[in-house]
């Protein structure tokens, strides 16, 4: 199967959103709600990383789960990519203040491109394993499926100790603080950096079925879904 220009608004669509929260996880979300600040759980990445999914998705309705994952492996490069470039980039311009040290934004590249490709190929498994039921089962389960080890896999690997082998820890999200900030229960920082980042993640994928209806609702189901 040829690589079509058909498929070029996927690519391209995907590339930007792993682009864009390439840099945007760079800058912490402003404002409180309640005792709870949101700069110590979110960063804006949050909101559009989880598009990416909506991307797949609608490839894989469009054209087939073939087609879905040639896009994934598009999405893991450029993400691989930018997780070692945007960094040094934004410090240089002065758009961030703490300049990543070379080690460390291997490591994070590493988590960057595991969780993508990982959570990305659960999507369109499972996608395609629900394709034929009622229209939302399928976006909505592969979507919440792959967030959950998305979350799971890119903060563990950035970030916990039992990781270090894949470069020098960050002290900072090893240090303890309350759960979210505001309960009372001790954990490491970057504990509650997940659940603040996999509960946007969720509530996106809801919102998520609304494009996805509008989009998907004119097309037909591949010929072949294998």
């Amino acid at each position: 199967m040829r690589f079509s220009s058909r498929y070029l608004p996927f690519v391209a669509a995907m590339a930007l959103v792993v682009v864009a929260s390439n840099v945007l996880v760079q800058f912490p979300v402003q404002g409180a709600i309640g005792g709870l600040s949101l700069a110590d759980i979110l960063t804006w990445g949050a909101f559009t990383y989880p598009v990416s999914f909506l991307i797949t998705d609608l490839a894989n309705r469009r054209h087939g789960p073939a087609v879905a994952r040639r896009i994934v492996f598009i999405g893991f490069s450029t993400a691989v990519i930018c997780s070692i470039l945007v960094p040094p980039l934004l410090f240089r311009h002065g758009l961030i203040e703490f300049e990543t040290a070379a080690d460390r934004l291997v490591r994070i590249a590493a988590a960057s491109g595991a969780a993508f490709l990982i959570a990305q190929l659960l999507d369109v498994t499972v996608f395609n394993w629900l394709r034929r039921q009622s229209w939302w089962r399928a976006p909505i389960v592969g979507t919440l499926v792959g967030s959950v080890f998305d979350t799971a896999v890119f903060f563990t690997v950035a970030f916990s100790a039992a990781f270090a082998f894949a470069g020098p820890n960050d002290g900072f999200a090893l240090e303890t603080a309350p759960l979210m900030g505001v309960l009372p229960v001790e954990t490491m920082r970057w504990v509650s950096w997940a659940l603040g980042d996999l509960g946007v993640k969720l509530i996106i994928a809801v919102v998520a079925l609304i494009p996805y209806r509008l989009l998907a609702a004119r097309w037909s189901q591949p010929a072949v879904a294998a």
